[in-house]
C-alpha cells in the first residue's frame, strides 16, 4: 500500500549539490593535492568544495528560490564521488565534520529549506572496516557473511573485474554488502535513523533496485518514518516502475523517464501527441499523491547536462525548465544548470561552480527564477490537476493546463522555428467568468470566444507562456 507522502514534498523545489564543485568555504580541509578550482574534471581529483561552502552561499540558493537540497554523499570515502563509502558515521573530513553537518542543517531549516541525502546502502567501499577485515583475517573474519565472497584469498586491489567477491558492475572498489545477513540489515537501519536523528529530512536511495528484497526495503521505510513521519525518501530508479511507490517503499522515484520524454520533444524525436500521452501515462503510472513527490530532474551527476544536449540552445533550455516548473511533481535544478554550465557524461558533468558572474548566463537564471517564483505563490502549478488540451504536431506546439479549485492555468510551447497558431478549447476548464488569459511571462494577452469556449493564441518561435 503507498506510503502518505510527507506534506511539504508537494511543494518542494530540490536543488542538487556535488558537494566538491559547489563552492569551497574552508580551506584548511582541503587536501594536500587539491586541484585548482575549475579544473578539468576527473575520476580522481578533489577541487575542495565543502558543507561550509554550502553554508556561505545559502543566500544564493534562498535567493534563487529553492527549498530543498539533495546532496551527493557525504560521508567518509575513497573517492570525489563518495559512492566508495568507508564509514558511514562520520562526515568525510574533506568536507567537515558533524559539526558543520548541523551547522548545515540549521542554517537550512532557519531558511525552510530541507537537506535530503544520499543512501548508498547496496555496496561499500574497500576501506569500510567489514571489507577492511575480510581482507586482513579471509575465511576466519568476523565478517564472513557480511559481503557476498566466492572464495578466499581476496584480490581486491588488481586490474580487471572483481572475481572473488560480488561487486557493483564488478567494480572491485565498491563490494556489494550482504543485505540478507542479520548484523548487515540492523547496522544499515541504524545509520538510516541516525542520520534522521541528526536533522537529515530524507533519504535519496542509490541503485535500490540493486536490493532485491521488499522486506529489506519494508524494514528501512519504517525506521526511517518511525523517526521523522515528515521524511522523504526517493528512489534512483531509472524506469517507470510503480511497485516501489505501491508497495509503500518510497514516497517518489527520481523521474528519468520524464527527462527522457523532454529531452526528446525538444530534439524533434517525438511529437507532440506522442509527449502529452507519454507523461499522462506516466501520472496515471503512480497513485494520485505519489505523482507529487516525484523527483522531477533535466540533468544529475550521472548524465550529460542539459546545456550539452540540447546544444547551447537557451530558448529550448528555456522550454524545458518551463515544462519542469508547470508540471506535476517536484522540479529538480542540477547545481549549475541555471547559469548554464556545460558538461558531458561523468565527471565531464560534475565540473566545479564557477562563481564569477560574468561566467553565468544571466538570462536562462533569471528566467528560472521566474518559473521558480510562479510556481512558489500560485498553488494550482504545484498541486492542480494536469489535463493535456489542443495541439498540432506538424507545427510543434501543444498546450495543457493545471487547475485547482477555481484556479486555472494554460501552458502553450512552441519548439518550432516560426511563429504558430494554436486554437485552444477551453471546455474542460471552468472560466468563472473571466474573459481573457494573460501571459504571466510576457505582456501578451487573448480574450475567450465565449460562443465556443476557446481562445486562439498566437506564439512566436521556441517560446513558451503561462495564461492565467
Amino acid at each position: 500500500m503507498p506510503k502518505n507522502i510527507p506534506a511539504w514534498v508537494k511543494h518542494a523545489i530540490f536543488y542538487q549539490i556535488f558537494p566538491d564543485r559547489f563552492y569551497n568555504g574552508d580551506l584548511s580541509n582541503d587536501p594536500e593535492n587539491v586541484q585548482s578550482w575549475g579544473s578539468k574534471p576527473d575520476l580522481w581529483g578533489f577541487q575542495g568544495g565543502d558543507l561550509a561552502g554550502i553554508i556561505k552561499k545559502i543566500d544564493y540558493l534562498v535567493e534563487l528560490g529553492i527549498n530543498a537540497i539533495y546532496l551527493n554523499p557525504i560521508f567518509k570515502a575513497a573517492s570525489n564521488h563518495r559512492y566508495d563509502t568507508i564509514d558511514y558515521y562520520q562526515i568525510d573530513p574533506k568536507l567537515g565534520n558533524l559539526d558543520t553537518f548541523h551547522d548545515l542543517v540549521k542554517i537550512a531549516h532557519k531558511n525552510e529549506i530541507k537537506i535530503i541525502l544520499d543512501g548508498v546502502f547496496n555496496h561499500t567501499g574497500r576501506g569500510f572496516f567489514a571489507f577492511n577485515d575480510l581482507l586482513e583475517n579471509g575465511e576466519h573474519s568476523p565478517y564472513r557473511y557480511w559481503y557476498h565472497v566466492y572464495h578466499f584469498p581476496i584480490d581486491a586491489y588488481s586490474p580487471g573485474k572483481a572475481k572473488d567477491y560480488a561487486a557493483w558492475w564488478g567494480f572491485k572498489s565498491l563490494p556489494k554488502l550482504n543485505t540478507d545477513h542479520l548484523p548487515v540489515r540492523e547496522y544499515l537501519q541504524g545509520v538510516a535513523k541516525y542520520w534522521i536523528e541528526q536533522g537529515a529530512d530524507g533519504w535519496r536511495l542509490d541503485v535500490p533496485n540493486e536490493i532485491d528484497d521488499e522486506s529489506f526495503w519494508s524494514e528501512f521505510q519504517e525506521i526511517v518514518e518511525t523517526t521523522n513521519p515528515n521524511a522523504y525518501i526517493c528512489g534512483e530508479i531509472w524506469e517507470a516502475d510503480s511497485t516501489w511507490i505501491e508497495n509503500g517503499f518510497f514516497d517518489g522515484l527520481m523521474n528519468y523517464p520524464l527527462r527522457t520524454a523532454i529531452i526528446d520533444l525538444l530534439q524533434a524525436k517525438t511529437t507532440p501527441s506522442t509527449f502529452l500521452q507519454q507523461v499522462n501515462n506516466l501520472l496515471k503510472n503512480y497513485p494520485d499523491q505519489n505523482r507529487y513527490a516525484m523527483f522531477n530532474l533535466l540533468g544529475s551527476h550521472d548524465t550529460e547536462r542539459i546545456r550539452t544536449i540540447l546544444k547551447d540552445d537557451f530558448s529550448l533550455i528555456q522550454l524545458a525548465y518551463l515544462f519542469l516548473f508547470t508540471f506535476i511533481g517536484a522540479p529538480v535544478i542540477y547545481y549549475g544548470d541555471e547559469i548554464g554550465i556545460r558538461g558531458g557524461k561523468d565527471p565531464e558533468s560534475r565540473r566545479a561552480f564557477p562563481w564569477d558572474e560574468y561566467q553565468w548566463e544571466l538570462t536562462l537564471k533569471q528566467k528560472i527564477e521566474k518559473f521558480i517564483h510562479l510556481r512558489r505563490i500560485f498553488p494550482a502549478l504545484r498541486l492542480g490537476e494536469f489535463i493535456p488540451l489542443d495541439h498540432d504536431d506538424k507545427s510543434h506546439v501543444f498546450s495543457y493546463a493545471r487547475t485547482y479549485e477555481s484556479s486555472a492555468f494554460i501552458m502553450v510551447f512552441n519548439y518550432s522555428e516560426k511563429n504558430q497558431n494554436l486554437d485552444i478549447s477551453l471546455k474542460q476548464i471552468k472560466l468563472n467568468n473571466h474573459t481573457r488569459f494573460n501571459n504571466l511571462l510576457g505582456d501578451e494577452f487573448f480574450h475567450i470566444n465565449l460562443s465556443n469556449k476557446s481562445i486562439s493564441v498566437v506564439i512566436p518561435p521556441k517560446t513558451g507562456f503561462i495564461l492565467h
